[in-house]
C-alpha cells in the first residue's frame, strides 16, 4: 500500500518556495530596481532579503490567497525599512564598475532613474507601484499601509516633482521615440 501523500495533500515545502521564487523573482527584481533608483546591487539585496523573509514563514504563507501580492508588499516594506537603516552604513566609493548598456537611448533611462532617485523613498514607492506596476490606488494603499487619499496626494506631489525635474519637453520626447 502506498502511503506517500498526493500532491494535493502534501504540505508546502522548500520546493514549492523555490518554484514561487523562480517564477516571481524577475518581476520582484524589476520593481526593486526602480525602487532603488537603478542600483542593481541594492535591488538584488532587496529581493534576496524579501524572499528570505518569506521563506522563513513559507508554510503559513503558502495558504495565502495571493502570495505574489504578499511578496510585493514584503518587498516594498523591506525597501522602506532598508532606506531608514542604510543611511548609517553608506560609504563613498571612487571606483565604479563598467556596465554594458543595451538601451536604444541610455540618456533617457539615466535621466529617468536620476529623477526617481531624487524622490523620497515613500514617494518613489507610490510612483513605482502606481505607474510601473500599474496598480490601483487601493492596491497601492494596501501594500504601503496608507489611506487612498495619502496615495493620491503622494502620487500627485511626486509626479509634480518629476515634471519639474524633467520638464514638459521630456514627455514629448519619450512619446516621439520609436518603440
Amino acid at each position: 500500500m502506498d502511503h506517500s501523500p498526493t500532491t494535493d495533500q502534501a504540505p508546502p515545502g522548500p520546493l514549492d518556495f523555490l518554484e514561487f521564487a523562480t517564477a516571481r523573482g524577475g518581476q520582484l527584481y524589476q520593481t526593486a530596481y526602480l525602487l532603488t533608483g537603478g542600483d542593481r546591487h541594492l535591488a538584488e539585496d532587496l529581493v534576496q532579503e524579501a524572499l528570505s523573509r518569506m521563506f522563513v514563514r513559507w508554510k503559513r504563507l503558502s495558504v495565502v490567497e495571493n502570495p505574489a501580492g504578499y511578496a510585493q508588499t514584503v518587498l516594498v516594506n523591506t525597501f522602506l525599512s532598508m532606506r531608514r537603516r542604510r543611511s548609517s552604513r553608506e560609504q563613498a566609493t571612487f571606483e565604479f564598475p563598467e556596465v554594458a548598456v543595451t538601451d536604444a537611448d541610455p540618456t533617457t533611462r539615466l535621466t529617468l532613474l536620476r529623477a526617481l532617485r531624487e524622490l523620497s523613498a515613500p514617494d518613489r514607492a507610490v510612483v513605482v507601484l502606481r505607474f510601473w506596476e500599474d496598480r490601483s490606488i487601493e492596491e497601492t494603499a494596501t501594500i504601503l499601509n496608507l489611506s487612498s487619499t495619502a496615495v493620491r496626494s503622494r502620487s500627485h506631489r511626486a509626479l509634480a516633482k518629476l515634471r519639474t525635474r524633467l520638464g514638459d519637453s521630456f514627455a514629448e520626447r519619450l512619446q516621439a521615440q520609436p518603440r
